[in-house]
């Protein structure tokens, strides 16, 4: 079954401090006691050089163009742990996951022409905010937002 919604997963705990960087994610695996195998390497430098959100196919690919010997169930299996461990990010979407490296807290806004997925920094106004917490009784201390488009002008494949 196919999910109604796109999710993001997983959430960042509170506790940890963000991961802002390549340098970021290698600790953080050495800290969880995840071995840095050159194949986890290569995903994790791929990622945070692409700064784009990408399928384990295209990861896959992309590694194999760079000279990157690796393993399509190496792949899949190095992702998935990344992702449960909240190292990177894992988008799930009804034709499948894809995968980028962990900024700052961010939203996402979806191209539904070139299915591109784009980072964007958003602030929502302290009303909003309030309306939420007074309709949930949960103070909110975090958010992300999923925009859906198409291009504003479909004669160009530039997006801004």
């Amino acid at each position: 079954m196919q999910p109604l919604a796109d999710t993001v997963s997983p959430i960042e705990s509170p506790i940890e401090s963000p991961i802002q960087s390549l340098e970021d994610a290698i600790d953080r695996c050495q800290t969880l006691g995840m071995r840095l195998s050159r194949q986890r390497k290569y995903i994790l430098e791929l990622l945070w050089q692409v700064q784009e959100h990408l399928s384990a196919r295209e990861i896959y690919d992309r590694l194999s163009r760079l000279g990157r010997e690796i393993g399509h169930t190496s792949v899949y299996q190095n992702l998935e742990a990344l992702s449960e461990q909240g190292i990177i990010e894992c988008l799930e979407r009804s034709d499948g996951r894809l995968y980028g490296h962990i900024s700052s807290s961010h939203s996402h806004v979806n191209c539904l022409d070139s299915r591109q997925i784009i980072d964007i920094q958003i602030e929502l106004p302290e009303a909003i905010l309030k309306q939420v917490e007074a309709q949930t009784g949960i103070k909110v201390s975090d958010y992300r937002i999923d925009f859906f488009g198409t291009k504003a002008n479909p004669k160009t494949d530039e997006i801004n």
